[in-house]
């Protein structure tokens, strides 16, 4: 019979998650409780505590208690950026997200897979890079290695497997551009892209 994969030959590679394992540890718990049990209005607490852990968050960050960041220490977000409910940022690679942009509620930014025709099924990764001034819209994936474009726009459950460029709306699985952000051809079709993101109400 053929062996598609071998799960106890899995092994994460040396130096992967990029700290000791009581560091990754500690971070769990710190996400678990300090950071995910805390008041909705506790923005500045969680930017502290993500900094404390070595993510980059620029000023004004607004994140939800139920964002989750899998490695702060390989994520990015640059000043006034949003971050909503239920957000996964699975930066087993780097996640760069810049300022001014949204990233909607249950959307999941993924930069690890697996290699399929390895039998010990070994990790794949890379980086994600969210420019200025996007929104990703509701419940939308992101895979590893895409790049959005600044000003871009990706409409709710979209699924993001190539590079987005900037200033454009994108929307479907797999997502593609059915327009520039800003054009004034009177389509109202894409105003209705995802429920409001305002983390703060």
């Amino acid at each position: 019979m053929r062996e598609f994969q071998k799960l106890d030959q899995f092994r994460v590679p040396p130096g992967f998650r990029g700290r000791g394992a009581v560091v990754v540890l500690l971070w769990q718990v710190v996400q678990s409780t300090l950071f995910a049990l805390s008041p909705q209005p506790f923005f500045a607490w969680r930017r502290f505590l993500l900094r404390l852990f070595g993510a980059k968050i620029g000023r004004k960050v607004l994140l939800r208690p139920t964002v989750r960041v899998t490695y702060p220490w390989k994520t990015e977000i640059g000043d006034y950026s949003w971050i909503g409910d239920h957000v996964e940022l699975y930066s087993l690679d780097c996640i760069s997200i810049g300022s001014h942009s949204v990233i909607s509620q249950r959307s999941y930014l993924c930069t690890g897979s697996h290699d399929m025709a390895d039998l010990a099924f070994s990790y794949i990764t890379a980086p994600i890079t969210v420019g200025d001034q996007v929104w990703i819209a509701s419940d939308v994936f992101v895979a590893p290695g895409v790049k959005v474009g600044r000003g871009a726009v990706v409409g709710a459950r979209s699924t993001v497997r190539e590079d987005v460029p900037p200033e454009v709306v994108a929307i479907g699985e797999p997502a593609r551009v059915v327009r520039d952000r800003l054009a004034s051809d009177g389509d109202k079709s894409c105003n209705a892209i995802s429920e409001p993101s305002d983390p703060r109400r």
